[in-house]
């Protein structure tokens, strides 16, 4: 299943952003309020079908559904839209589908941008050289790839540093999608801005989808994205 991001992190998060003064979001079906990085944002159109707006971009009133596959389950089966936006809404088809695509899409986008900047590695050897001069912001492991590959990058980074993240929902053809290959397996993010950025994109994407690292290592010092 994938992991819900209403957890106590989420909600620390909720409290500290709330004590700094910053935006919070209720959520349409737990009326939970949180950051809206925590949130996915829908909309209305003239004609009453209800899109996500996973980039921000569209005009008009938003209503916020917390960004996992079960909180949007809960909304599509109680008419939650209806309800929020106060005139019957129809979910467009394939909705869940369709936030995936843009969750996915954002996170793609900013591993191309972050290639572009030079700040990130690619390849099994490029990745091992790096852990061994410095510390990677965010590892970046294909869900398809091999066991022992994947083992030996990670293992060599905790073995030097204190905390390892490790993202590896995406295929090694959505990586490769990214950094304008036919295929990547081992890769990873400088620390900075876009390693930032993506690890908040990241854990909205596997609200969606499995986040398989949770239960590649056991006993490991590996940080939650």
């Amino acid at each position: 299943m994938p992991q819900s991001l209403n957890d106590p992190d989420q909600r620390l998060e909720a409290q500290q952003a709330s004590r700094a003064g910053r935006l919070l979001r209720q959520c349409a079906v737990t009326r939970e309020r949180l950051a809206p990085d925590a949130l996915i944002r829908f909309v209305r159109s003239p004609d009453g079908i209800v899109v996500p707006d996973g980039f921000g971009k569209l005009p008009g009133r938003g209503v916020w559904v917390s960004a996992d596959q079960e909180t949007l389950n809960t909304a599509l089966q109680s008419d939650a839209f209806s309800r929020a936006f106060k005139a019957r809404s129809t979910p467009m088809e394939g909705l869940a589908d369709e936030v995936e695509r843009q969750l996915l899409q954002r996170c793609t986008g900013l591993l191309g941008m972050a290639k572009k900047s030079g700040a990130a590695v690619l390849g099994f050897d490029q990745v091992r050289d790096y852990i061994r001069r410095q510390e990677p912001g965010l590892l970046l492991e294909a869900s398809d790839g091999a066991e022992d590959g994947r083992n030996k990058v990670h293992f060599l980074a905790k073995a030097i540093y204190e905390d390892v993240k490790v993202a590896g929902a995406l295929s090694s053809a959505e990586l490769g999608m990214a950094f304008g290959r036919q295929h990547v397996i081992h890769a990873l993010l400088e620390h900075g801005s876009l390693a930032d950025a993506f690890s908040v994109a990241y854990r909205r994407l596997t609200g969606f989808r499995v986040a398989p690292e949770t239960g590649w290592f056991s006993g490991g010092r590996e940080k939650k994205v």
